[in-house]
């Protein structure tokens, strides 16, 4: 299994860590400050760097048994098991799926009661697809996110039990992706503070650490997918 430091600290941009696996599918690490591909968040891509050589990190997929795999090109050298090796992030393409990934979670925030039903962060646009026979227009949702940026809502996580989640069946706002079960708890993201949080799910991905960090963000299309599916389109204009 590999420890996920990004679950604790998604600022982390370089860590050591020792192979605990090397093969042409990829190097699987003890620990790990690269995100797994999973929810509609693409994985994390970085550098391995350990004594005597290098190779980039195309992305970080999930493995097997909790193993984060960090696949490679074909052909790139390998570490040997058993090797310390430092990990760099690339911190510009995860800081942009950091920024969409939140907007996503804002769009929720101004839908209370209604479901997503899929999404897709990427560094250039995202979407969030609703349960919704009859979206407003796309200027009701970019004065509503331009408030939620300006306000500079801190985020934040938390833990709870999955009887906890169970007992509180609202908390997930997505019909496509549910929340992981099994390992006992399930993490949380809070928008805004903690007594009074303007949106609080199930979610296992990397956010900023407060809505202004966001910065200028629009809805740039709605489409309909659907009889009652609506996709909102976004994008992180320069």
């Amino acid at each position: 299994m590999t420890e996920p430091l990004f679950l604790e600290d998604a600022y982390l941009r370089t860590a050591t860590a020792r192979v605990v696996a090397a093969d042409e599918r990829g190097v699987v690490l003890d620990r790990t400050i690269l995100y797994a591909r999973s929810g509609g968040q693409p994985g994390d891509a970085g550098t391995l760097r350990w004594e005597g050589g290098e190779a980039a990190v195309a992305e970080a997929i999930k493995g097997e048994a909790g193993a984060i795999l960090h696949t490679l090109a074909p052909g790139a050298a390998l570490p040997q098991v058993g090797a310390e090796v430092t990990l760099d992030l690339d911190w510009a393409r995860r800081h942009l799926h950091m920024r969409m990934h939140t907007t996503l979670h804002l769009l929720c925030s101004v839908m209370p009661g209604i479901f997503a039903t899929g999404n897709q962060i990427g560094t250039q646009k995202s979407r969030l697809d609703f349960d919704l026979p009859e979206p407003p227009a796309k200027e009701w949702f970019n004065e509503r996110l331009a408030d939620l940026v300006a306000a500079d809502h801190p985020t934040g996580t938390s833990w709870i039990t999955d009887a906890e989640l169970d007992a509180n069946p609202q908390m997930v706002r997505t019909l496509s992706v549910q929340p992981p079960r099994g390992a006992g708890r399930v993490r949380l993201v809070r928008i805004g503070p903690q007594d009074a949080p303007i949106d609080l799910q199930p979610c296992g991905g990397t956010h900023v650490r407060s809505t202004g960090e966001i910065g200028r963000v629009e809805v740039s299309k709605l489409e309909s997918k659907g009889r009652q599916n609506r996709r909102i389109h976004i994008v992180l204009p320069e």
